[in-house]
């Protein structure tokens, strides 16, 4: 089935064709026809399956429809919230894009800003809101912000949100909600706390499950190499500079741990770009476009923006530290080998970190290659950094001084 099959407006196939998008990916394909007839969802979907799309094309086109009724409803028809200001960005995008050429305003409003400019924004036409739910329970708590026209309510990366605690918020935005409502929920993982959650917000949803037996990407290469903790600077450090054409993105766990490596590689003259929760809104979007552009190929991130990146050509992906959740290990394997590309993940392992190896080994039922490294290897590895003399102690203190200094200037 192609695109220009779907009962869909002409703007909307014009805009999907531009895009370059001519047949459905499994979710999508599962999703648009129950979405457009008004059906609640339940999906569960990996990540890089589409899914944003899944739920975008049959929103507009309902919104489309309304918007060109008799009635011509105007006011907030449909709300989105998602757990990070990368993704709300990332959403706005795809939303803003196939609505080119439709008469549907598309508005994402994120934390990280000043409030103010955002309010001017606010206006009667909005049809489309993009938002995490710490800015929009913020909105609502000022009464700045009415929500009785809304028809769709998304949340997306469910589980994500869970684990950051906005549950709260979740049901209090919903309480706002005045009339009957579409509800579209989406989420990467499901488990008993997700499954709680889902069916206290859905009724008799359509549920649609997109999880292969292995959650991880068939374009993904995968390996480890185990070394001691205070050592991973000197292995990062080698890879980067024997890999001079490579697109890599550093995960890290702790945002005090970004900004070491961070000043790490900058001691031997690698530069990096830094992407977590420390930085100013302008800051994070800042990292990500230059890191998009190609201006610097180095970003170090932590695991709440594993979600937002979405960049094409990212090469490698290095478990600086390993995730202590076995499924943030999918998601940030997730951000290389996109489409046809394929993808390098590579993982540092210290010896802490081996029961968190085996955890993953489990969750995607695959055992990760191992990379054997002799003493002599080792001992190059160590050597390969001359220049670098400052020790452990001052490169903490020295990320420690830098995160100070940022959220001072918040």
């Amino acid at each position: 089935m192609k695109f220009t099959d779907y009962p869909l407006s002409p703007e909307l196939k014009r805009s999907i064709a531009q895009q370059g998008w001519k047949r459905p990916t499994d979710i999508q394909y599962r999703a648009i026809r129950p979405i457009l007839e008004g059906e609640d969802v339940l999906a569960i979907a990996q990540t890089g399956t589409g899914k944003t799309a899944a739920f975008a094309i049959p929103i507009l086109q309902k919104l489309h429809e309304r918007k060109e009724s008799q009635w011509r409803e105007s006011g907030i028809g449909c709300l989105v919230m998602v757990p990070t200001r990368e993704l709300a960005l990332q959403l706005t995008e795809v939303f803003t894009a196939l609505a080119s050429g439709m008469p549907v305003k598309v508005l994402g409003l994120t934390g990280g800003v000043e409030i103010e400019p955002q309010i001017a924004q606010l206006t009667k036409e909005l049809d489309v809101l993009i938002t995490t739910p710490g800015r929009m329970y913020d909105l609502l708590g000022r009464k700045l912000l009415r929500l009785e026209r809304v028809d769709i309510l998304v949340l997306d990366e469910a589980d994500l949100m869970l684990d950051l605690g906005f549950i709260d918020d979740i049901r209090g935005v919903i309480g706002h909600l005045k009339r009957k409502h579409q509800t579209l929920f989406f989420s990467a993982t499901i488990d008993e706390k997700i499954k709680k959650l889902a069916y206290s917000l859905v009724r008799n949803p359509i549920r649609i499950q997109i999880s292969p037996k292995d959650p991880v990407s068939k374009n993904v290469d995968h390996s480890v190499v185990f070394v001691e903790m205070d050592d991973k600077r000197f292995f990062l450090e080698r890879f980067v500079k024997e890999r001079p054409e490579a697109k890599i993105l550093v995960f890290t766990r702790t945002r005090v741990r970004a900004e070491r490596v961070s000043k790490a590689m900058e001691r031997v003259g690698l530069t990096t770009l830094t992407l977590h929760g420390d930085l100013q809104q302008a800051e994070r979007e800042a990292a990500l476009e230059a890191f998009r552009n190609g201006d610097e190929r180095i970003l170090v991130a932590t695991d709440v923006s594993a979600r937002g990146i979405d960049i094409p050509d990212v090469t490698h992906v290095i478990n600086y530290d390993l995730p202590e959740q076995p499924d943030y290990y999918v998601h940030r394997v997730g951000r290389t080998g996109r489409g046809r590309l394929r993808g390098v993940a590579y993982s540092f392992c210290a010896p802490a970190e081996h029961d968190l190896l085996r955890r993953i080994e489990d969750y995607t039922g695959n055992e990760i290659r191992v990379v054997k490294l002799d003493r002599n290897e080792y001992r190059e590895t160590l050597a390969f950094s001359r220049g670098d003399a400052m020790g452990l102690e001052d490169l903490m203190q020295e990320a420690e001084r830098v995160l100070g200094k940022k959220k001072k200037k918040k």
